[in-house]
């Protein structure tokens, strides 16, 4: 899977488990492209390991979004259309997206063969 938008930074526990975290920042016109990114990874993660769990499970996500300066977004994934949505969508203010992706030592290692991610 080829990523134009997310680098990740990978950070690992002392349990095995690691997480690696992405940040965009861009502009309204190119809000659509970062969420069919973003999709795409979820999409990936499902299908290679079930659905996602808790901090116990293979693994997890956490989206959050921001209009620049400071006004909260609502960004929620519907694994059913494989489809992200993301609110307020109006305006000409940048919109930054962080996005964490957590799970097993094999998840990981399968996560950076499939997204081409380094340590």
């Amino acid at each position: 899977m080829q990523l134009h938008y997310l680098d990740f930074d990978f950070s690992d526990e002392d349990t095995g488990r690691g997480s690696f975290d992405a940040m965009a920042s861009v502009l309204p016109d190119r809000v659509p492209a970062l969420l069919v990114e973003i999709a795409g990874v979820l999409r990936w993660a499902i299908d290679a390991f079930g659905p996602a769990g808790d901090d116990e499970g293979e693994w997890g996500y956490a989206l959050h979004g921001v209009v620049e300066p400071d006004t909260p977004m609502k960004v929620e994934y519907d694994a059913t259309a494989h489809r992200i949505s993301a609110s307020p969508a109006g305006g000409s203010a940048r919109r930054t997206l962080s996005f964490t992706l957590s799970g097993s030592a094999v998840f990981c290692a399968a996560f950076r063969e499939a997204c081409g991610v380094d340590d």
